[in-house]
This record gives C-alpha cells, sequence and structure tokens, in this order.
C-alpha cells in the first residue's frame, strides 16, 4: 500500500492505543484481584500483579502486554512498513503514558520486548536470555530488564548490522527512565528482590 499521511497516522495513533490498553488492570479484574495501581508499587506491570501472589495472572499480564507490541509492529508492517521502528516507540509510549489512565502506566518492558520480536527475533531472544542470566544470577528484575535493554544496541549491531540501533537506543532511555526509581533503590542497596517480602515496592517489568 502506498505511503500516505493518512496511513501514517493512523498506523500510529493505532500503535499508541494499542499501547494503552492496561491489560495489568483488566487481568487483576478479571481474577477478581485488587486493582494494581492500589498496591506496591502502583505499577501496572506483571511484576506488581506477581505482588498480589497470583503468578498465573502475572505472566497472562506480561503475555498481553508483549502482544499488544508485537500487534503494533505486524500492523505497522502491513499498512506501512518503513513505520515499524517508529510503531514500536508509539506502542511503548502508549504503555508508558496511557491515555485511558491519566497518562500513568506501567514500564514498557514486555511491550518492548514484543515488539522487537516481530522486528528481530533473534535480537528479543538474545535479550530474553540476557534477562533470565542476570534475573538468576540477583534476583533483580529491574536490574535484568535495565542490563538487558542497555545491552541491546550491541547486541543489534552484532545480529542485525545495526539495523535497530536507533530504536533501540529510544527504547533505553525510555526504559531507564521508567526505571529511575528502581536505578536508586539499587544503588541504595534497598531494592528488593523477587519473591522477598519488603518494605519498599518491588520491581516493575
Amino acid at each position: 500500500m502506498p505511503l500516505d499521511i493518512g496511513s501514517e497516522i493512523i498506523v500510529l495513533t493505532v500503535s499508541y492505543l494499542l499501547g494503552s490498553i492496561p491489560f495489568g488492570i483488566l487481568v487483576a479484574w478479571l481474577y477478581g484481584l485488587q486493582d494494581p495501581r492500589t498496591t506496591g508499587s502502583g505499577n501496572i506491570g506483571a511484576t506488581n500483579i506477581l505482588r498480589l501472589g497470583a503468578k498465573e495472572p502475572a505472566i497472562l499480564t506480561f503475555f498481553l502486554d508483549g502482544l499488544k507490541g508485537a500487534m503494533a509492529v505486524l500492523f505497522a508492517a502491513y499498512f506501512t512498513p518503513s513505520l515499524t521502528q517508529v510503531a514500536t516507540l508509539f506502542v511503548v509510549l502508549g504503555h508508558i503514558f496511557p491515555i485511558w489512565l491519566g497518562f500513568k502506566g506501567g514500564k514498557g518492558v514486555a511491550t518492548a520486548f514484543g515488539a522487537i520480536l516481530i522486528l528481530s527475533w533473534p535480537l528479543a531472544i538474545t535479550c530474553l536470555v540476557t534477562w533470565v542470566m542476570v534475573m538468576a544470577t540477583t534476583q533483580y528484575s529491574s536490574l535484568a530488564a535495565l542490563v538487558s535493554i542497555v545491552l541491546s544496541p550491541l547486541y543489534t549491531a552484532l545480529l542485525t548490522g545495526g539495523d535497530y540501533i536507533i530504536l533501540c537506543l529510544g527504547l533505553a532511555l525510555l526504559i531507564i527512565w521508567t526505571h529511575k526509581h528502581n536505578i536508586k533503590r539499587l544503588i541504595a542497596g534497598k531494592e528488593p528482590k523477587v519473591g522477598k517480602s519488603r518494605s519498599s515496592p518491588p520491581p516493575e517489568i
């Protein structure tokens, strides 16, 4: 389909609106759980759902948040293939700043992963392996996410010849920003580990 301003606006709007779907809240409601915005860090991500003691809803939330990232890229690829990377940024922005929740959403990791999985599955799997290794070693979900996304520009340079370096740098800056409080707690030695009961809020994905 030929490119035009109208189709570009549609693709980016759809990407943002897909990202804005608050699956964490919807899944919590479906399972009869407490609104994740009222507990822990108040974040709508999978880790805060896990804090409610519900592994299945947390996994479902991660899957659905990733799915909307994947759907945004697939939608863009069908209508305007040149906008797949921009659509990735817009779907992640939608997750972080959802219009339905007063622009207070999640941290973007799962949604970014879903989008990258469609763009370059070797890059996505490499980031996932890095996340698992850091998580298994440290039990810090936030640190695992940060290390994975910070290394993603290097990974894409090695795996794709640099096709997604600008995108990965943009995503890294966004996700570092959404994890700014986690970074402060990590530096202060106050970041709670996954599965540990602590008074401070848990890391989010």
